[in-house]
């Protein structure tokens, strides 16, 4: 039994996704006519109460379209020293949009609306680039999974308002952050000028994401998805998973959650471990002890059957998903509990 904790983008497709997969309807999305691509669309743009909702392969497509969709070559964007666009998206703002980004040294990938404040660049001062867009991920992997405060988000709307900055929602696991703080995806549509939602993270899908918006950013989005190679074409085998996420693996991301807070509390008990990240979501970060040889761990891991993410200097990621089970669980925590260094 392998025990593969390294992303909840390892799982498989269920048996009812399968079905609902390969009994699609579909069409030439290109041409905007396959119907099971525009009923997901349609479907998550009233979810977040947004005109236009647009389907991507992947999340890092959806969101280097957002950037552009926002910017002009030369300017800035505003995001935490923890952001997927900055960190793991392959230099993507620089190269599709030529823009750079102004890194702000938050909490766990979170930061506050007097730290954008600070961060913006007077717009008369043409020797610095132009501060156009402000872009948090929620949750944060990096950070954890930590949760933003939503009270937090509206006074960073109410700056991006007075300065007339886009705001984007990176929103990769933004479905674990609502069943988590009970909030609901309305509330965060009318907060945001773009949001990406990702499906093939907690809810399970084989691949892709999508991006909601207001119409004068999302009549351009299209175009941009053509240019990045984006077009589909009988994608609503794909777009049926999503659906079938929605209805059956949304409210289930609490067992993830659960089954992290337990790895969580098993983990601060431990002579080998030296920290470990506060847990909310399904991402566990902890810290080997200095003592401890991160190799051998790993290893040890590895010898057990389990997979982890090793992400340098000691630290450690764990990421409970749907193909997690109960089994798994239990043996993970009794192989923490006895493992000696």
């Amino acid at each position: 039994m392998i025990i593969d904790l390294r992303s909840d983008t390892v799982t498989k497709p269920t048996k009812g996704m399968l079905t609902a997969m390969m009994q699609a309807k579909v069409g030439d999305d290109v041409y905007k006519e396959d119907e099971t691509v525009n009923l997901l669309e349609k479907r998550i743009a009233d979810m977040f109460d947004k005109p236009m909702a647009l389907f991507f392969p992947s999340g890092t497509m959806a969101n280097q379209t957002a950037i552009k969709l926002h910017t002009q070559p030369g300017e800035q964007v505003i995001c935490d020293k923890y952001a997927h666009i900055f960190n793991y998206e392959g230099g993507g703002a620089s190269f599709n949009s030529g823009v750079s980004c102004k890194l702000i040294n938050g909490d766990r990938g979170m930061f506050t609306a007097s730290d954008v404040e600070k961060s913006i660049n007077p717009p008369d001062f043409y020797h610095s680039p132009l501060t156009s867009l402000v872009a948090i991920e929620n949750t944060t992997n990096k950070g954890g999974g930590a949760c933003w405060d939503f009270d937090e988000l509206k006074k960073i709307k109410a700056v991006c308002n007075a300065h007339n900055l886009g705001y984007h929602l990176d929103g990769a696991r933004l479905w674990n952050a609502l069943v988590y703080k009970g909030e609901t995806a309305k509330q965060y549509g009318d907060l945001f000028n773009t949001i990406s939602v990702c499906l093939s993270k907690g809810l399970g899908c084989p691949m892709g994401s999508v991006l909601v918006g207001d119409e004068p950013f999302m009549k351009h989005a299209i175009r941009v998805r053509k240019i990045l190679g984006g077009g589909m074409r009988q994608m609503g085998f794909a777009a049926a998973a999503g659906l079938y996420a929605l209805d059956n693996h949304l409210d289930r991301l609490q067992e993830d959650h659960e089954k992290a807070k337990e790895l969580e509390t098993v983990l601060t008990t431990l002579s080998y471990i030296q920290k470990v990240e506060p847990v909310e979501t399904n991402i566990v970060i902890f810290e080997l002890s200095d003592t401890v040889d991160a190799a051998l761990f790993n290893k040890k891991m590895h010898d057990n059957g389990i997979l982890i993410s090793d992400m340098g200097e000691g630290k450690m990621r764990l990421v409970t998903h749907l193909d997690y089970t109960n089994i798994m669980h239990n043996k993970m925590l009794d192989v923490l509990k006895t493992l000696t260094f």
